[in-house]
């Protein structure tokens, strides 16, 4: 059998492994879904919960590891813990949806099922990125053979980390609410996913200036987490600041302030634009200087509220460690 044969078998082998993991708005039940649990299953007398808390402190659970953010500068101070609901929020351009790939493949290791509803990029333009920085190098210029060859063995490869563990909601632009709700409880009751990116809140609700709107949604959005005891990845934005060089706080998140009291988590998504100006200009910026912050302004039920210097890395759209670290690695097999 010739290369090219192979080539072309192989894609369409890929192409239906994609299609298993794409969710289409039609294929969910909006009614079903919509509905909270039956609240009789949440009425219990008060020795039931005695009985529970005895056998916790006489018997405390096993130590459960962390489920983390993919930068081990991080682990200390932050994690995601079931049932929560986590804001990014960020500039125009800001680096949010790059993160929050990054984020979900640093999940997959960690073996997590994750959904992403991109309601701003279609599927296939959110797995070429996620794609980009599991490679950790450009996959539009492969070094070591020919193009076909390379894009082969990385789908190869991507779709082996990614399987049963992946999936994406295929539907962009402006939706409603309870689509976006009832999406959300089918992933934790039909597929068993764990976590799911929403990107982005404004595309969920029917105006910018409506805060009793995005308060319901965000306050339903918490009700699934707790509920089903997934975690949820919600993308927002910030107003616009009077420098792009200022950094932000939760206090510039765009819409009704009640959000970032809703929440549990906030981190924010600062460039360093003064930085890239300078780049921009033909300067030698301060290379020790980073190129982005991740900024965690809340965690309810972590200690910690640090920052976190991140520098990127062109060539594969991961932001790193430390400036000219090497781009991580996801499925730690070596290059392609």
């Amino acid at each position: 059998m010739s290369n090219v044969s192979m080539i072309e078998q192989r894609a369409r082998a890929l192409d239906e492994a994609r299609k298993v993991r794409l969710v289409k708005s039609e294929e969910i039940d909006t009614e079903k879904y919509l509905k909270a649990n039956d609240v009789t299953h949440k009425v219990h007398e008060a020795k039931v919960w005695l009985e529970e808390l005895q056998e916790e402190l006489v018997h405390p659970p096993e130590h459960v590891k962390a489920v983390t953010l993919p930068w081990p500068k991080t682990h200390a101070g932050f994690a995601f813990r079931p049932g929560e609901v986590t804001l990014y929020a960020g500039s125009n351009g800001g680096g949010k949806s790059l993160i929050t790939g990054q984020v979900a493949l640093g999940l997959i290791k960690q073996r997590q099922r994750v959904c992403i509803a991109s309601f701003e990029m279609k599927p296939k333009r959110t797995l070429y990125r996620m794609l980009r920085q599991f490679s950790g190098e450009n996959i539009e210029h492969p070094r070591y053979m020919d193009k076909a060859t390379y894009v082969g063995r990385l789908l190869e490869r991507f779709t082996g980390y990614s399987n049963e563990r992946l999936w994406l909601y295929d539907q962009q632009g402006t939706t409603s609410s309870q689509q976006v709700i009832a999406m959300a409880r089918y992933c934790a009751v039909e597929l068993g996913v764990q976590h799911v990116f929403i990107d982005s809140l404004m595309k969920c609700v029917a105006g910018e200036d409506d805060y009793n709107a995005q308060k319901y949604f965000v306050d339903e959005l918490t009700a699934v987490a707790r509920d089903h005891q997934i975690h949820v990845h919600l993308i927002h934005h910030i107003r616009k600041l009077a420098s792009e060089e200022l950094q932000p706080n939760k206090n510039d998140i765009k819409g009704t302030g009640a959000i970032a009291d809703q929440v549990d988590n906030v981190l924010l998504m600062w460039r360093n634009k003064k930085k890239e100006h300078e780049v921009q200009n033909g300067s030698m910026p301060d290379s020790s200087k980073p190129d982005a912050m991740l900024m965690c302004e809340k965690q309810r039920n972590g200690e910690a509220e640090d920052w976190y210097s991140l520098w990127y890395d062109r060539d594969s759209q991961q932001f790193v460690e430390t400036s000219g670290a090497v781009a991580m690695s996801f499925d730690d097999r070596g290059s392609f």
